[in-house]
């Protein structure tokens, strides 16, 4: 039996205040002033915390999906969201949901984002997302508010999540940068998933040595900030701060096509083993597990299971 299938698996939601429909395509060279002739179109449901669910789903697990969206391009966000089979709570807002678009130049290998910033949200629409979290609210539970906030919502938005969070008895997961994520580090959470430019901008100082990293993150620990920190380092892989140690991870070796996704992958991964009752070094694996095997895969998509179980007992074998 799937360990996610247990009864007393605690529930998990994710929160999308900001979600994205992902376009991704491909061209041969990106130049200015000239006509790009693509290749083939993807199109995927995207923002942080409908990734961080649709990777919960493919790895055996289930998370309730709380987003707002709107327009045009929200009711395409909802059929894609619904083809996927998630559990959703949608927040119906006015204006349109935003695009992103991501675009590899198979000349050179690189890839191209350009993220949108979004619709404008009322106070009326953003206080509505407060209330129906705290209507669904899994006690005992998780609850991973992840992504950008987009124009008309506060910069202590996710600071009242972790409010909320805590009068409820769940545990607050933050994956945000800027005002936001600092903003939720003042209200304290249980676990915060910095990249390593979004820790260096909420210091204040360039951290490149990684004796400094772990200071930087066993800081935020001792502050009270948080109880778990999971700076994610791209290719030189992660560290986890707690107020017992700080522990490291390297990457696995796979072919890197598109990391888009991969940050959202670990959270996903991670927050699902401690809700399957693994240890924290377990879900810290499992997370770097994958977000690494999100990379190897292209444009948009996500990790698989198999993918990520091979990786995850790989990492296993070296500890």
């Amino acid at each position: 039996m799937d360990a996610s299938s247990l009864v007393n698996v605690p529930p998990i939601l994710t929160l999308t205040i900001n979600p994205a429909l992902d376009v991704s395509t491909s061209t041969a060279h990106v130049t200015g002033e000239h006509k790009l002739r693509c290749g083939s179109t993807r199109i995927d449901p995207g923002g942080g915390g409908v990734n961080v669910a649709r990777v919960i789903r493919r790895l055996g697990g289930t998370a309730l999906s709380l987003y707002a969206a709107g327009g045009p391009t929200g009711e395409a966000y909802r059929q894609l969201i619904a083809a996927e089979g998630l559990p959703t709570v949608l927040v119906p807002i006015k204006e349109s949901t935003r695009q992103s678009f991501t675009v590899d130049e198979t000349d050179t290998g690189k890839q191209f984002r350009f993220v949108l910033q979004g619709p404008e949200l009322s106070e009326a629409e953003w206080t509505t997302c407060l209330d129906t979290l705290a209507a669904s609210m899994p006690r005992g539970g998780y609850v991973i508010a992840s992504g950008s906030l987009p124009p008309g919502v506060p910069d202590d938005f996710y600071a009242r999540v972790a409010r909320l969070a805590r009068a409820n008895g769940a545990r607050c997961i933050v994956d945000a940068s800027g005002p936001a994520l600092s903003g939720a580090l003042a209200e304290g959470v249980f676990l915060v998933k910095p990249s390593l430019r979004e820790l260096e901008a909420h210091a204040g100082v360039k951290l490149e040595t990684p004796a400094s990293q772990a200071e930087a993150a066993s800081a935020l620990v001792a502050s009270g900030a948080a109880e778990y920190v999971a700076l994610t380092l791209g290719g030189e892989g992660a560290l986890l701060a707690s107020k017992t140690a700080v522990i490291r991870s390297e990457v696995p070796k796979v072919t890197v096509i598109s990391t888009v996704g991969a940050g959202d992958s670990f959270l996903g991964a991670f927050v699902l083993r401690l809700a399957q009752g693994r240890t924290v070094e377990e879900a810290f694996r499992a997370g770097v597990a994958a977000g690494s095997a999100t990379a190897s895969t292209p444009a948009t998509e996500l990790c698989h299971r198999e993918d990520v179980e091979r990786l995850e007992a790989e990492l296993a074998a070296r500890a």
